[in-house]
C-alpha cells in the first residue's frame, strides 16, 4: 500500500498502516540526555525502527510516558492518540497511533528525516 508522503521508501519505513490507525515501531533510549527524535533505523535482525530517546529514566512507566508526550508533540496529535500495545519494559516498542493513515505517514515522514 503506497501512501501520501513516502519520502522515506517502503521497506524502511517503521510503520504499517490500516484503515484508522498506524502501528509504529519505536527503539527507545531512556536516560538520552534531551527528548528527541533521531530517525529512522534498521537493526541488525532487519527490523526497521523510528529511533527516539528521553531524558527520564526507565522506572515506573515514566519513559514510555515520556516518548508518547514526545511523538504526540512531534506529530501534533493529542496523547489520547497514542497507546503502546508492546515493549512496556524493553527498548523496542509498537505503538498504536489512532487518526488517518495518510495523514499521519506523511508527519512521521517529516519527523524521521529530522
Amino acid at each position: 500500500m503506497e501512501l501520501a508522503g513516502s519520502a522515506v521508501p517502503a521497506v524502511n519505513r517503521p510503520w504499517q498502516a490500516s484503515s484508522d490507525h498506524l502501528r509504529l515501531s519505536v527503539r527507545l533510549t531512556p536516560n538520552g540526555g534531551r527528548d528527541a527524535i533521531d530517525g529512522v533505523e534498521t537493526g541488525s535482525d532487519g527490523e526497521c525502527y523510528l529511533k527516539a530517546r528521553v531524558s527520564v529514566a526507565p522506572e515506573k512507566g515514566k519513559a514510555n510516558k515520556a516518548l508518547i508526550a514526545l511523538l504526540a508533540k512531534s506529530l501534533g496529535i493529542p496523547k489520547s492518540s497514542l497507546e503502546l500495545l508492546s515493549g512496556d519494559t524493553a527498548r523496542k516498542k509498537i505503538l498504536r497511533i489512532d487518526g488517518d493513515p495518510e495523514d499521519l505517514a506523511e508527519r512521521l515522514n517529516a519527523i524521521a528525516k529530522g
